[in-house]
């Protein structure tokens, strides 16, 4: 019975908004001291900030066991990969190695607490599932786009080398140059000094630019922004369904209640 009671403590914690909303507190101090600790300061400042980041650690170790002990299946709580990166982070931070040839991973591991954020802020978990879920459809633009800077590479190598070496040299740095150009970079620099020998080579940057920087670029928002909605959408049909369930048993649990009610009134 004190099990469940902890548990149901448990999970009513984790749901309050106001911890919620001190643990986003603890993450952006976290990231402050971090910051901080890039800067000359002087010591006794360094061993207050060494403190609070003992604090800080101790903080993310209880509001992991808090969500924890609230899971209701103990094995699921693992099967999330957010609840597996929070535990290592979290266990990681604990293990001493300031003083140790790991103090490099150490300070690593710590600066990848600020991702924690992502896992604790429900808004953030759907924008980055979605960027995941759009990545194989991202894939086949990104190897297009490949494709018509490996084309636009070869045709400026070929016609450009002899203008300005640095720039056009060889394919990989045309496609430097054409990334900057892409990146509108100084773009009208490297147009106008070829066109100085091919007048017309300014239709070769501008179909570059519309075929990377707009259409490309388009398509990058839409097939995200379409993925974004299914989450959205998959995620209030599962919440839909969760409430649902709730309602069923509320119902089942007010029949029930009947009847025993009308059992006790027949005997």
């Amino acid at each position: 019975m004190k099990i469940e009671q902890i548990q149901r403590a448990s999970q009513r914690l984790r749901d309050n908004k106001a911890f919620e909303l001190f643990v986003v507190t603890i993450i952006i101090l976290s990231a402050l001291l971090i910051g901080a600790k890039t800067y000359k300061i002087p010591e006794s400042l360094m061993t207050l900030i060494l403190w609070l980041d003992v604090a800080i650690t101790l903080i993310f170790l209880f509001e992991i066991v808090i969500r924890f002990i609230a899971e209701p299946n103990k094995k699921r709580f693992f099967h999330s990969g957010w609840n597996v990166f929070d535990t290592l982070v979290v266990v990681i931070s604990l293990i001493p190695v300031d003083d140790t040839e790991m103090a490099l991973i150490g300070r690593l591991v710590r600066i990848f607490r600020v991702l924690r954020m992502v896992s604790i802020i429900p808004e953030l978990r759907t924008l980055l599932n979605s960027l995941l879920r759009a990545l194989p459809q991202l894939g086949y633009v990104l190897l297009l786009m490949f494709i018509i800077f490996y084309i636009y590479a070869a045709v400026g190598a070929t016609f450009f080398a002899h203008i300005n070496p640095t720039l056009w040299g060889d394919i990989s740095i045309s496609m430097l140059t054409l990334f900057r150009v892409m990146t509108f970079e100084d773009w009208t620099d490297v147009m106008y000094e070829t066109m100085a020998v091919y007048p017309l080579s300014w239709i070769f940057y501008l179909t570059f630019i519309f075929l990377t920087a707009f259409a490309f670029l388009n398509m990058v928002i839409g097939i995200v922004v379409n993925v974004l909605e299914d989450e959205h959408a998959r995620e209030r049909a599962e919440q839909d369904e969760v409430d649902g369930k709730a309602t069923i048993e509320d119902l089942q649990s007010e029949i029930r209640e009947l009847k025993a009610l009308i059992q006790a009134q027949q005997r």
